[in-house]
């Protein structure tokens, strides 16, 4: 019966079944300790084969220990009903019932300040190897010398902890390697600038009559041909498809652990994304608004996103969608970052009206998340007893709300 729908409603229709009306699992008392060590590398080929390499034990000593809860996740009952729900949404617009199984599993207690600031360096690794000596520890930096741990890969890359006691595998994804963000630039600079500007613009990175778009679905008048933006996001280039492919690989070598997914940036949207397909724990980092892209990869929606969560300031413009604009930082370096809807529930820092800070692109680093931001218990009126924000669920957000998304048949 849906593809006998308009297509903007049917687009409609599809961003409601993402809206999670389910309330936040009660915080539950925190389990033991878990201790973390580095155990593998990954990233993939410009063939996009995932590849590993074992961390020598000596370059991985230092540990990473964090409090758990348990975490109430929703599962898909076989992976192939999901993908194909998912295939016949694409190419026939027609809805398919996907099973979910509910389970509670052990994750990052995440309402504990230590335990974010534990995961946002384990991210923060994600960008560099570890003897470089901006590889965090436990207590601070590493301050050995870097060997140039610098993949030859073209796309996404990062790293593998697992628990003393095998039963848990934090993966971790590298976010965007921009110069004018992170530091820095990398070998992965072109094809994650390809999937940010496919994943988080509202039409193919068309912000002006003098951009180059990513794909061809403008049609004029700030309309988008919707079934062409559908189109674009399927590929091997897409980090979606091999992001599922990695988390595939990770259960291979680990298949009675639980898996969590960590992730800055463009990481940590795509760590989202890849949650929501598993029903695994996340936390992300400063990432780009993902809920409109997981409407566009048509992923079957689960009951509820809970086990997803986000962090991220108010004076850090990308994940608030406010990076918008030719004349913006990320217009200036070529960046479309334009949606600002998050799946889950969010830890947002209201750093502008608390702390004072003015609304800059560089304060998108994970360092400034973890010097200035996780450093100590955050303070606010009305939150005592808290050492981060509570969590809440984006509510009343509508993405590219000025854009008209139809079938043009071509019209421009």
């Amino acid at each position: 019966m849906l593809n006998l729908l308009p297509t903007t409603l049917r687009f409609l229709l599809g961003s409601l079944l993402w809206l999670d009306f389910s309330q936040p699992p009660a915080v539950l008392p925190a389990r033991t300790p878990l201790s973390f060590q580095l155990r593998h590398e990954h990233a993939i080929t410009n063939d996009s084969r995932v590849i590993f390499s074992n961390v020598v034990p000596s370059f991985a000593a230092d540990s990473y220990v964090m409090s758990t809860s348990n975490i109430q996740t929703h599962r898909p009952q076989s992976a192939k009903a999901f993908h194909s729900a998912r295939l016949r949404s694409i190419r026939y617009h027609q809805s398919e019932q996907v099973s979910w199984d509910t389970s509670d599993v052990l994750g990052p207690n995440v309402e504990e300040r230590e335990t974010l600031l534990t995961l946002a360096k384990m991210t923060a690794n994600a960008y560099t190897s570890p003897t470089a000596s901006d590889w965090y520890i436990q207590d601070g930096w590493n301050k050995s010398t870097p060997f140039g741990w610098e993949p030859d890969a073209d796309g996404i890359r990062g790293h593998i902890f697992v628990s003393d006691d095998n039963s848990t595998v934090v993966l971790s994804i590298k976010g965007t390697s921009a110069g004018w963000i992170t530091g820095g630039g990398g070998p992965t600079v072109r094809k994650d600038k390809l999937n940010d500007n496919l994943l988080f613009s509202c039409c193919c990175a068309r912000v002006g009559p003098t951009w180059s778009t990513v794909c061809d679905c403008y049609q004029g008048s700030s309309r988008c041909d919707q079934e062409c933006l559908e189109r674009s996001l399927i590929g091997e280039s897409l980090y979606y498809s091999v992001g599922v492919n990695l988390y595939n690989n990770v259960t291979y070598l680990y298949p009675d652990a639980d898996i969590w997914l960590i992730g800055h940036s463009l990481g940590g949207s795509l760590a989202s994304l890849i949650g929501v397909t598993f029903g695994a724990p996340v936390v992300a980092f400063e990432a780009p608004s993902e809920k409109l892209a997981a409407t566009r990869l048509h992923l079957p929606s689960p009951p509820s996103t809970q086990h997803i969560t986000h962090v991220f300031h108010t004076a850090d413009p990308i994940p608030m969608g406010a990076c918008t604009g030719v004349t913006s930082s990320c217009g200036i370096a070529g960046y479309a970052m334009e949606t600002r809807c998050h799946l889950g529930k969010v830890i947002r820092y209201d750093t502008v009206t608390h702390l004072g800070w003015s609304v800059d692109v560089r304060t998108h680093s994970i360092v400034q998340i973890i010097d200035r931001l996780l450093s100590e218990d955050w303070t606010q009126e009305g939150q005592e007893g808290r050492t981060v924000p509570e969590a809440k669920a984006d509510e009343d957000c509508v993405d590219c709300f000025n854009w008209e998304f139809g079938s043009f048949g071509g019209m421009s």
